[in-house]
């Protein structure tokens, strides 16, 4: 067993993943032929076997949809998973009552495992969304609840999520996929300099997750991705560091395996 097998076989936490039943709720940003390998049901009996065969022996599990109904469903999940150790879920940050949704959503079933929050903030056309004064007021309640926030951005959103994250310093902020770096074009600016701006603020974090993606998905190699990885490593540091594998998405581009070999190489 090589150095890398040994390491993952000791067991990781996956913090990143996804899961859907498209018979429960479509996910109708899986469109094109591009992405028809996602266009089925993934389960977490589909994930339990890949993840615990690379070592795995816990996750969290991470919202897909920004609308209300999910998050209750994920909570049940963890409830019921001895694979699930928590959920970031969503909740609507433009509304007052953001206290009382992330209350009401600690006290149903599976509550305790509620650990963050998420809204696409990727896909939003303003690129200062996050700077919005409803958004920093919903965001101020995530971190009074003792919750983190997930960023899920583009390059050209890191401006914003470090303004935003500067203001709300009692705030943890996780940075998803690593910003979404432009590793098939291989440029490493401006995402590098925006990048380790965001990670000179303490309450930060970074996980190493969905680069694969971003990558050429038919001829990607480690060394595409080691650029990436070495400049949020040496910006954010080991300790402000996650593995995250991104599945079922990772699969357009890697089996899980490879997708955790990949991480842990780094």
């Amino acid at each position: 067993m090589t150095a890398t097998e040994t390491s993952i076989a000791e067991g990781v936490i996956d913090a990143h993943h996804h899961v859907w039943d498209l018979s429960v709720r479509d996910q109708d940003w899986i469109t094109g032929q591009e992405l028809a390998l996602l266009r089925r049901d993934f389960l977490l009996a589909d994930l339990d076997s890949e993840a615990r065969a690379a070592g795995v022996t816990a996750t969290v599990l991470v919202q897909t949809i920004d609308g209300p109904e999910e998050t209750p469903e994920f909570l049940a999940l963890a409830q019921g998973s001895d694979l699930v150790a928590g959920v970031v879920g969503w909740t609507d940050l433009t509304s007052p009552d953001v206290a009382r949704a992330l209350a009401a959503l600690r006290e149903g079933p599976g509550g305790e495992y509620l650990v963050g929050i998420r809204h696409q903030v990727q896909g939003e056309s303003d690129p200062r969304w996050l700077m919005r004064p409803d958004v920093l007021r919903g965001l101020a309640a995530v971190a009074e609840a003792g919750l983190v926030y997930d960023l899920v951005v583009r390059p050209h959103q890191l401006a914003a999520a470090y303004e935003t994250a500067r203001q709300l310093p009692d705030l943890t902020f996780v940075l998803d996929h690593a910003g979404k770096p432009p590793i098939a074009s291989g440029e490493l600016r401006p995402w590098a300099g925006a990048v380790r701006l965001l990670a000179a603020l303490p309450n930060t974090v970074c996980k190493l997750s969905g680069m694969v993606t971003e990558a050429d998905w038919d001829r990607w190699s480690v060394e595409d991705l080691r650029p990436y990885a070495d400049t949020v490593l040496d910006a954010f540091g080991p300790d402000r560091l996650m593995f995250g594998s991104d599945w079922p998405v990772c699969r357009l581009a890697a089996t899980y395996w490879r997708s955790s070999v990949s991480a842990a190489i780094h």
